[in-house]
């Protein structure tokens, strides 16, 4: 059966990982582009009053804009009844209820790191977590000097994970803000006589790019909820230790 190409409207589509998504979508056969929204509107891209409008027209949104922002068109997706993909970091424990009370009405895929790859370690890092008894851990992250939040979402993610899998409390979490380093993660084990490091290290926006629009394909058609990459990789067993 031949794949339906999909609309696909950027919100924040002015900024770094808005411009890697158009990028993306205008390599791609798989999808196109029904229109972009930023508070700095430029080409091809208009303010956010006109995301309603744009909408209708699009099969699905995806978001890399700010946690104010996001909540508005995932409340406005909900309304329309069409999915919602947002990369976004840095929101509230509010804000994060208002997304899930979105995904009541349509489907709704959160993710800090929209990498597969590092959706995989991180169910690594549970394991580890849960095996290596007695192993001291510390998570630490690096980025670029633009990064807004600190811890990124990604390096909180390991943390949940981690305490999750240990039933305690958060492991400790160092960042740096340095140049133009795309995303580092590294999750260190350090027991007796020896050390583990699990390690990711993002070369390219790209690989986010990819991964939130292979998000937004996967949650096409889907029921409404509250997904991730733990539901689209199936990993949430391996996070149960099952």
């Amino acid at each position: 059966m031949k794949r339906r190409v999909l609309r696909i409207l950027v919100c924040g589509a002015s900024g770094r990982m808005g411009r890697a998504v158009r990028s993306e979508i205008e390599g791609s056969v798989f999808f196109s582009y029904a229109g972009g929204v930023d508070s700095e509107p430029g080409p091809d891209t208009e303010s956010p009053g006109s995301f309603d409008r744009l909408l209708s027209a699009a099969d699905a949104a995806v978001d890399f804009s700010s946690p104010k922002a996001a909540c508005a068109y995932a409340a406005a997706c909900a309304r329309a009844r069409k999915p919602f993909v947002t990369g976004t970091t840095g929101f509230s424990v509010k804000q994060l209820a208002a997304l899930k009370a979105a995904g009541r009405k349509t489907p709704v895929f959160f993710s800090p790191n929209m990498s597969p790859a590092v959706n995989l370690t991180f169910a690594l890092a549970a394991l580890a977590a849960r095996r290596l008894k007695g192993f001291d851990i510390h998570v630490s992250e690096a980025h670029h000097t633009a990064k807004k939040d600190a811890p990124s979402g990604t390096a909180l993610r390991y943390a949940e994970y981690i305490a999750i899998a240990r039933g305690g409390k958060l492991p400790p979490v160092t960042s740096v803000r340095a140049g133009d380093i795309v995303g580092d993660h590294t999750v260190l084990y350090a027991g007796p006589h020896e050390r583990v490091e699990i390690t990711h290290r993002a070369h390219s926006r790209a690989v986010f790019a990819a991964g939130a629009l292979k998000a937004a394909s996967w949650l096409a058609g889907r029921k409404p909820g509250f997904y991730d990459y733990f539901d689209l990789l199936d990993l949430k067993k391996a996070l149960r230790g099952k």
